[in-house]
């Protein structure tokens, strides 16, 4: 049985999230505050915290802080503000996901269920991607541009890897949200958005770009190829 640390100072959010883990066969131990947080995920060792960030005593970008030193586990952010200043915070800080207030709770379940699954399925096999100055590589599930790691999260290789397989076509929202969060994830187009820029980022200057196709999607824009002069001839 999987447990799920679930953390908020509102006991009726707790209650209800709570009430849906539990029906989906997961065990749950909450915490109200942030240095409880701290004290249950060190004595309960959970699959998966669910973490709010308006928190006393230890705000949840401190909180992730120092779940993230302390190891792996996979953190699903739930933020008041409809503002992607904080989801990028958190996913800067290793939070794997979020999650906007108010949230149906079934589509909270959902993103816990896709994360997990994600975190118990060994790296499959796959030759390695190469796109420019970008390299993928599946089974170690590394990426690299001009041999520099880009350090990326589970869902944003996940993101990037999608777009490598087919640089040059438009993935729209949609296809990137079934390809990379799961047929299952009811979730928000925007969500795709927070970690394109995310991935965006970490490439760089010397990544191939990530292209918007305003009303439609992404792209990830291969190389154009020097010309190559025609042999010379007597």
């Amino acid at each position: 049985m999987k447990t799920i640390l679930v953390v908020d100072d509102e006991r009726h959010i707790v209650d209800l999230v709570r009430l849906y883990l539990e029906k989906e066969g997961y065990a749950v131990v909450t915490a109200a505050d942030g240095q409880e947080a701290l004290d249950r995920h060190a004595r309960n060792d959970p699959d998966l915290v669910v973490l709010d960030l308006m928190l006393p005593k230890l705000d949840g970008f401190e909180v992730c802080r120092e779940i993230r030193r302390r190891g792996d586990t996979p953190v699903l952010m739930l933020t008041a503000r409809d503002d992607d200043i904080d989801a990028i915070v958190g996913l800067e800080l290793g939070a794997d996901d979020f999650v906007t207030k108010p949230f149906n709770p079934r589509a909270l379940v959902a993103r816990v269920k896709a994360i997990l699954r994600r975190t118990d399925v060994t790296a499959k096999g796959g030759r390695p991607m190469q796109v420019g100055a970008l390299r993928i590589d599946p089974r170690r599930r590394e990426a690299t541009v001009a041999g520099r790691d880009l350090g990326l999260r589970a869902r944003e290789f996940d993101l990037l890897a999608a777009l490598a397989r087919d640089p040059g076509v438009v993935l729209t929202r949609d296809m990137l949200l079934e390809d990379v969060w799961g047929t299952d994830f009811p979730g928000e187009t925007r969500t795709v958005d927070v970690h394109v820029g995310e991935v965006r980022r970490k490439l760089g200057a010397d990544g191939p770009p990530i292209e918007t196709v305003r009303g439609v999607g992404y792209r990830l824009v291969p190389p154009i190829r020097e010309a190559v002069p025609p042999a010379a001839t007597d």
